[in-house]
């Protein structure tokens, strides 16, 4: 790992790499990077971690915020969550938390946890449970892996905490969800609490140093790894919608240049979820969708409007969401698409190719 700590001069180009890696979720990056340079500049440089780093005795805090992005555009953190959160695991588990992990890699749920780890004194683990970014409580690499979700924390703007001790990951979304939505459609969240043992090989490792790597890529101008071109167009027409702690919707693309004549349709969860053809799927979860302008940066869900120039791009998972465990969680049937049978990205563009 060359990356060795976040400073102030890399915030950028992780904010640029968490937007990409987002698939249009996560929420908006400004703010998030707003915030990261303010914890920066009051607190200095944060380490930047492996697993092998850790205490064995001590907890990582995988965090973020739960809700619907376009909430999360006008509503702001206090800045205190994280450490009220901390407060409670250390307080109810009698471990000391050692490390902060994203609980998602992708948007501004990339960025934040490098303010909550500057703020908390802590490092930050260069892992995440996604490798992207996904819209429920179950999607992690964690309950892939068998992990279970242990104590739910949640803290809003308001220093509210909310604890759960949910039976398993789908009782978790629902108390969580439904509990984002009364603290006004976005708070901040706490779960599946791991030592380093319990880590090791329920994380995606890697994937902070990855964000900054894309965002370096974008900042001069080349390509991104991995991404493959869907289409080149520009925005006809948004169907967006916030219900239910989630953003939901679709996005229409018409072709431009060489893809003039060509439509493309993306259908949302807070994430590009699935893009439609002529009725044939082109890309889908697991795998990432990304809208991004003409600069290479990528442009969230909740900023979509009509008029807008962007290239729809895909790029391959992480391997371990291809499994059959992985398929199962966050897989097209997960997103109710039951008749899509998943086929690697690569595959379906060798195939029309």
């Amino acid at each position: 790992m060359s990356l060795t700590q976040i400073t102030l001069d890399d915030v950028d180009d992780l904010a640029a790499g968490c937007g990409v890696l987002g698939t249009g979720g996560g929420g908006h990056t400004y703010a998030g990077a707003l915030m990261t340079r303010q914890a920066l500049q009051d607190f200095g440089p944060v380490a930047l971690v492996d697993v092998d780093d850790l205490p064995e005795d001590g907890l990582i805090m995988p965090i973020g915020t739960i809700g619907a992005p376009t909430v999360g555009l006008e509503k702001l953190p206090s800045g205190t969550e994280a450490q009220k959160l901390r407060a409670v695991i250390e307080e109810r588990l009698g471990q000391p938390v050692v490390a902060v992990m994203s609980i998602e890699i992708g948007g501004s749920n990339g960025v934040e946890p490098v303010a909550f780890a500057a703020e908390l004194g802590l490092p930050l683990l260069d892992a995440d449970a996604m490798g992207r970014a996904f819209p429920e409580v179950p999607m992690v690499s964690m309950n892939v892996a068998g992990v279970p979700p242990g104590l739910l924390l949640m803290c809003d703007s308001h220093g509210n905490v909310a604890t759960f001790e949910p039976v398993d990951a789908v009782w978790g979304e629902r108390l969580e969800r439904a509990t984002a939505v009364a603290m006004g459609g976005s708070a901040i969240e706490v779960g599946w609490l791991m030592t380093p043992a319990q880590a090791r090989g329920a994380i995606i490792e890697g994937t902070v140093s990855q964000a900054v790597e894309i965002g370096r890529a974008i900042r001069a101008g080349e390509g991104i790894a991995g991404a493959i071109s869907l289409l080149e167009g520009k925005v006809v027409d948004v169907d967006r919608r916030t219900a239910g702690g989630f953003a939901r919707g679709a996005v229409t693309l018409e072709g431009t240049g060489d893809d003039a004549g060509r439509l493309l349709r993306i259908e949302i969860q807070n994430e590009n979820l699935v893009a439609f053809e002529d009725g044939r799927v082109v890309a889908v979860v697991p795998d990432l969708i990304s809208l991004v302008d003409e600069t290479g940066h990528a442009v969230p869900t909740e900023l979509l409007r009509f008029g807008q120039r962007v290239t729809a791009i895909a790029m391959p998972c992480d391997p371990l969401w291809r499994t059959p465990r992985g398929l199962q969680v966050a897989g097209p049937a997960a997103f109710g698409y039951p008749d899509i049978v998943y086929t690697p990205v690569e595959e379906t563009r060798a195939g029309r190719a």
